[in-house]
């Protein structure tokens, strides 16, 4: 029976036929719906970790005691991870081991656009790429047999494209979900092999080295690369996604479609690049498979010509290639599209959302904020334009402790979520203790992880999976950090979050934390109130709601007599009655 799969599906799919037993992930876009997915299959443990590192080490624990376990994280996470896995490279597995890259060319919900294929070099572990659903659910099943055959962690890469996007994928009919959980036998101990101290990785460095010769043995034909034979006027090396966009705009021609992009079959290259008159190598983001093509001595078209960012399309690839001077077969006919100009939609916060009092209030205040990964990021943005640093997570209690300690005259605000916090502010909070920094932390409780869809944190108490966890007192856990001064404030009261940054921000020589609990809108607990309504005889069109920046809130017709503006209005369907915009209105022109 064939069914429509998305990629994240399908590796889920893949996984659970693996026979794989212990799954952890962070939620990232575009990764995070795997673990969900890979949850509704029973015999299977899912969790979300605090970090991606957690959920890698989770993993491994799994692997070592004998279980197929997966690990999955979005391209960014992969940097979090990345101290197990370099690591994990020289211990080898137990029951195989794979870790899921879905990385994000074009940033589309990413801080940065990087290639994760390197990590496979970096490592010097198998990369597979798989380039539609069908064979994402495939390589997912082979790679937990190639990490047993070679003792290695596998590295499974997607991009957004493949992640988000579905094809046909043959499935057995009814598809079953249901598996008896396997007993594993007793730990076997091999301390020489998973204790990696500096005696025994020396020895362990040189298995890698040797495991990545058979590995680009086993690659000259090994399952996931195939050569398809047309017209040898060009051949085209490419992989993932790219080669779906490569095999419609090189239609007839021949291709070597990799699917281990790590190691490379380098044999299998030489023979092809000498069949085809030319070569042209086409993959999305680094030129990774072309520079070591080209380190072979072979000629090849690549990234002079195919983009180095952002993701490709057929389109992109059509001129490319004729920009290259190369043959393509001509684009399907296609009805003539409208010509419609879409107005730009710009990310806002939800109305209702309690990050709004927030951003208002540092605003007002004039603070220089240091922000982080999360929906409060948009405070970066119109109306509020309130934040003056933000690369990564849990960075931006570091970033404010950095800044006062190099002896930054303003006051700083660092603004974390719930969830963030204990992925990686943590440890940034204990070093301003511990220096005796003097930073302001806002931690932003709404009760979720929420940019990602609203999956389950330390301080929700909500699995993944089976009954509630234990939620953790975010208060508790600060002032057992050793910060002194805490407030904890409702996030709807836009005064009480003004009196509370106010009362921090004078405490100058001690680190001092705000806790602001508001529930996201999109949480099953969150309640909606009254809608509020403005009285168009007060308003008088003086735009100080609008610096509320909540959706709801409208520009209507009627100017104010005075000012000349317009008259706010608010739309009924959308106010969640949070009040906020009650709260900032001067004139008192917004009631219940």
């Amino acid at each position: 029976m064939r069914v429509l799969l998305s990629g994240n599906e399908a590796i889920a799919l893949g996984a659970w036929e693996a026979g794989v037993s212990y799954a952890a992930a962070y939620p990232g876009t575009p990764s995070t719906e795997i673990l969900p997915a890979l949850a509704s299959y029973e015999g299977v443990r899912a969790e979300w970790a605090a970090n991606e590192k957690v959920a890698l080490d989770a993993a491994a624990g799994a692997s070592f005691a004998g279980a197929r376990a997966l690990a999955a994280m979005k391209h960014v996470g992969v940097n979090v991870a990345a101290d197990s896995l370099m690591s994990l490279s020289y211990t080898g597995v137990g029951g195989g081991l794979v870790l899921v890259t879905a990385d994000d060319p074009s940033l589309f919900s990413s801080q940065n656009e990087q290639d994760n294929r390197q990590y496979a070099r970096f490592a010097k572990i198998p990369c597979l790429e798989p380039s539609d659903s069908a064979e994402a659910r495939l390589f997912t099943r082979l790679a937990f047999d190639l990490s047993e055959q070679f003792d290695t962690p596998v590295l499974l890469r997607s991009t957004t494209r493949l992640s988000h996007s579905k094809s046909a994928v043959e499935v057995s009919e009814p598809p079953v979900r249901y598996r008896e959980p396997a007993p594993l036998p007793p730990f076997e101990r091999k301390p020489h092999k998973y204790v990696v101290l500096p005696a025994r990785a020396r020895l362990r460095h040189l298995a890698v080295e040797a495991r990545l010769r058979d590995l680009a043995n086993y690659a000259e034909d090994c399952p996931f690369n195939r050569i398809v034979w047309g017209d040898r006027r060009l051949g085209i090396i490419t992989a993932g996604v790219a080669y779906q966009y490569a095999r419609e705009v090189f239609a007839g021609f021949s291709f070597l479609k990799l699917g281990m992009t790590y190691p490379l079959p380098v044999s299998a290259i030489r023979a092809f690049a000498a069949a085809v008159e030319k070569l042209v190598i086409v993959e999305e983001l680094d030129p990774f498979i072309e520079e070591q093509v080209r380190a072979l001595g072979l000629e090849a078209i690549g990234k002079e010509f195919f983009p180095l960012t952002w993701e490709f399309s057929t389109g992109i690839v059509r001129e490319s290639a004729l920009k290259a001077g190369l043959p393509v077969a001509p684009p399907p006919p296609a009805a003539p599209l409208p010509s419609v100009t879409l107005p730009p939609r710009p990310p806002v916060l939800c109305p209702g959302c309690p990050h709004r009092s927030v951003y208002f209030n540092l605003r007002k205040l004039r603070l220089l904020v240091s922000g982080d990964i999360g929906c409060y990021s948009i405070g970066a943005l119109p109306p509020f334009e309130e934040m003056d640093m933000l690369i990564s997570m849990g960075a931006s209690i570091g970033m404010a402790h950095g800044a006062r300690q190099a002896g930054c005259p303003d006051k700083i605000v660092a603004t974390i979520g719930d969830s963030t916090f204990f992925h990686a502010g943590l440890p940034a909070l204990a070093n301003v203790v511990y220096n005796r920094g003097a930073v302001c932390t806002m931690i932003l409780n709404n009760g979720t992880t929420a940019m990602t869809g609203g999956q389950g944190n330390p301080a929700t108490g909500v699995r993944l999976q089976e009954a509630p966890g234990e939620a953790i007192d975010i208060p508790a856990v600060v002032r057992a950090l050793g910060v002194r001064h805490v407030w904890e404030v409702d996030a709807l009261d836009v005064k009480g979050v003004e009196q509370a940054l106010r009362e921090a921000i004078a405490i100058d020589e001690q680190p001092t934390a705000i806790v602001v609990n508001g529930c996201c809108v999109f949480n099953p607990q969150f309640r909606r109130g009254p809608a509020v309504t403005v009285d168009p005889q007060v308003c008088n069109g003086c735009g100080f709601c609008f610096r509320a920046g909540c959706p709801a809130i409208l520009k209507s017709d009627e100017l104010g007599e005075k000012t000349k503006r317009p008259k706010a209005y608010i739309d009924p369907l959308l106010c969640t009655g949070c009040t906020v915009c009650l709260q900032v209105c001067p004139r008192k022109a917004i009631v219940r």
